[in-house]
This record gives C-alpha cells, sequence and structure tokens, in this order.
C-alpha cells in the first residue's frame, strides 16, 4: 500500500488528461510545487471537480506511485478565484502563477513560494487596484529570490504584502521590473 501525504494546496494549473482526468499542478507546504493526475475530475458532477479547479486552496490527499503523484482526495478551504473579484486582480495572480509553474522545473521543496502566494492572493483579494502592480512585482522577486534567480535586498517578510511594504517598489518601480527580467533571463527559459 502506497503512502498517502494529506497536505494543503494551491491549484496553480491544470489541464486535460485523456477524456475525463486532469493534470494539475499544486503548489503545497510540505511538498513544494507536485504535477498530479486526478481522475474523473472532468467529468459533470464530479466530486473533486470545485476543489482542484484553478485557484483553489484545497486539503489534498497526495499518493505517489511509480509513475507520478496522483490526487485521492480534496475539500475545498479557499476558492481564490471568487475572492479575486477584479479582472486586473486575476490577471496579476495568473501571470505569478505561470512564472512559479515555468520556472519551477521538478519538485522545489520551498515553504516560502507557498507562504507568497498565498500572501499575495490575500492580497489581491483585498487591496486597491492601484497597488496589484506593485504586488505583482513583489511576488515575481520573492518567487525568483526564493529560486536563486535573485539576490538583491526585498522589503518584507515572504507573505507580507501591505500598503507600508509596497511604497518601496511602488517607489523604485522600474528598478524592480528590471530585477525581475534579469532574473528571468538568468533562468535560461
Amino acid at each position: 500500500m502506497r503512502h498517502k501525504y494529506e497536505t494543503r494546496g494551491i491549484v496553480l494549473a491544470r489541464s486535460p488528461l485523456g477524456e475525463a482526468n486532469a493534470y494539475v499542478t499544486v503548489l503545497t507546504p510540505e511538498l513544494g510545487l507536485v504535477r498530479a493526475r486526478a481522475q474523473g475530475v472532468r467529468r459533470s458532477g464530479a466530486k473533486l471537480a470545485a476543489s482542484l479547479a484553478t485557484f483553489a486552496e484545497s486539503s489534498l490527499v497526495l499518493v505517489r506511485g511509480k509513475e507520478g503523484w496522483r490526487v485521492a482526495g480534496a475539500v475545498l478551504e479557499t476558492n481564490w478565484l471568487t475572492r479575486i473579484e477584479r479582472a486586473a486582480a486575476r490577471a496579476a495572480a495568473a501571470r505569478v502563477s505561470g512564472l512559479l509553474v515555468r520556472l519551477v522545473a521538478g519538485e522545489v521543496h520551498d515553504p516560502a513560494l507557498f507562504a507568497i502566494t498565498t500572501g499575495f492572493f490575500g492580497a489581491l483579494a483585498t487591496l486597491p487596484e492601484d497597488s496589484y502592480e506593485a504586488a505583482e512585482a513583489l511576488a515575481a522577486l520573492r518567487v525568483l529570490a526564493v529560486l536563486g534567480l535573485d539576490a538583491g535586498e526585498i522589503p518584507g517578510e515572504a507573505a507580507a504584502f501591505t500598503p507600508e511594504v509596497l511604497a518601496p517598489v511602488r517607489a523604485a518601480r522600474a528598478e524592480y521590473v528590471a530585477r525581475i527580467n534579469h532574473g528571468i533571463a538568468a533562468s535560461g527559459l
């Protein structure tokens, strides 16, 4: 019998796999970024469909098999897609999530990535619209720093996206964007 891992996770990406299955990319605090197969999730009335939607934060049961990870169970905790109401905020969340999925090759076991993502999503749900760009730049730079692609100073803690933390990012936006572009270029992707 295979060991079951119970963890919390955010679905960053989901793609179809066959007729009724899906391949989900989940960011967890304990296991890092996990790509797992979810069986039957695309059928109408599937029990796990809401728990494995993009930007859903769920309590998960994952099983590691010889062909990779498989989702054995999921219970929805927070649907960030409904909490992040504005289109501009959703677009920012999608860009940072896409960057994270693109830059992480394999499984990275760093709890800071989960803290950054949950803090960023929470900020997008509460911050005014004029703060989205600064929050996105800060989240992207923090992700690059965790992955070893930026060594500069970053204001605040991993999950902190308060107006006070975002103020220096807003003031020096061009510098932060240059650092992000340099980090992405350094990744070779």
